[in-house]
């Protein structure tokens, strides 16, 4: 059996769900293939929830993105009549020294972003749960907060399929001549296109090994929920916002559905395979999380674990994305590096990548492979 189409897109995440739906919106006929569906739980944009924010430092370009991917998400949740953003706001907590985020400041100033600067007391004052020992200062984006993660890449696939999208569950492997012409799935299907879009995240390593087996970084991120007191709402909407402690490298997200605040470490942990990586927290990642709780939010020092994930970051060496063509196949596009920043930014990427395909925008240098070093020094929080 084979099929034919204008664009293949391999992989359901949120980067190929919003490339498929961008290109089918032109009009061209899409297939979307993963292998173990959209939003699956190995997957980058697995679990239940991401943070949308405006802030990134002197960094004005996904400022930029971050907001435009904002209105383009909540277009499409009233599109479709669902309702997956959580407006719990976005607090950053920073100490005295904090240059990326001063800068923060004078770029949602100069975009527009609706913020606040709040002093330590005026924290203490708003948001009591946190013990804040050495934050000085703290910057709040109203407007910001949650997008519940894989309903959102369902979401965004089921109305693309609306549209004319075609979907397969099933795994695929290039070609080995530098004729890209077409592929053939694990279930016998051949799937031909003009052009090829690799979004497939962590596993653009695995298929793409000679290329980018030592420019993309996928690491292990283990996250958390911990359960809050009974009959208690402060660890929840609106009394607590979503929060980024900059001097612990270490955000959390309120209680939004009653399965307790979700807490992760934004370091980049141990390298991960993301078919055969283990999905349980080991001893060392929950004491590092409590150890957090006890100097931070000390009225959950001894909360129980609810539930675990372990996610993974897909990182270039410095955090910007991987948007370009492939160097030896002309039909060929790659589309990863979110280094775990990149869930919210998914409708700007569909949108920026569809016009590159269709050469109607220039490109952007720093998301070429070009740019891409075989180091690991992360610029981009």
């Amino acid at each position: 059996m084979s099929h034919t189409s204008d664009f293949v897109v391999v992989g359901g995440g949120v980067f190929g769900v919003w490339i498929a739906w961008f290109l089918r919106q032109r009009k061209y006929t899409v297939t979307l293939v993963d292998a173990y569906g959209a939003g699956n739980s190995r997957s980058s944009s697995g679990d239940e929830s991401r943070v949308i924010r405006m802030a990134y430092g002197a960094d004005a370009l996904y400022t930029r993105w971050a907001a435009h991917s904002l209105r383009l998400w909540q277009e499409l949740f009233a599109r479709v009549g669902v309702s997956l953003f959580v407006n719990t706001g976005m607090l950053w907590l920073a100490a005295d020294g904090d240059v990326s985020a001063k800068q923060s400041v004078g770029v949602l100033s100069e975009e527009g972003v609706e913020h606040e600067v709040i002093s330590e007391r005026q924290i203490a004052e708003r948001f009591p749960q946190f013990s804040l020992d050495d934050v000085k200062f703290g910057i709040f984006e109203p407007n910001s907060g949650i997008l519940m993660a894989r309903r959102s890449v369902v979401a965004v696939l089921d109305d693309a399929v609306r549209q004319g999208v075609q979907y397969r569950i099933d795994a695929i492997s290039p070609p080995a001549s530098r004729a890209f012409s077409e592929f053939k799935t694990a279930h016998g299907e051949t799937l031909s296109a003009g052009a090829y879009i690799f979004a497939c995240g962590a596993w653009l390593n695995k298929l793409f090994p000679e290329l980018l087996s030592t420019r993309l970084f996928p690491t292990r991120q283990a996250v958390f929920y911990f359960g809050t007191p009974a009959g208690h709402a402060e660890f929840q909407v609106p009394r607590m916002p979503t929060w980024l402690h900059r001097c612990d490298d270490m955000y959390g997200m309120p209680d939004i559905e009653n399965r307790g605040i979700k807490l992760a470490n934004d370091l980049h942990g141990p390298p991960v395979d993301p078919d055969s990586e283990n999905r349980l927290v080991s001893q060392a990642e929950e004491l590092q999380a409590r150890n957090y709780l006890r100097r931070r939010l000390p009225a959950l020092k001894d909360a129980p674990v609810l539930e675990t994930r372990i996610c993974q970051y897909e990182n270039t060496w410095n955090g910007d994305f991987l948007l370009d063509r492939h160097p030896e196949w002309n039909n060929v596009w790659l589309a990863g590096g979110g280094s775990g920043h990149g869930y919210k930014h998914g409708p700007a990427i569909g949108d920026y990548l569809s016009k590159q395909i269709l050469q109607e925008a220039p490109p952007e240098p720093r998301f070429s492979l070009a740019s891409k070093k075989e180091i690991q020094q992360r610029a981009i929080f």
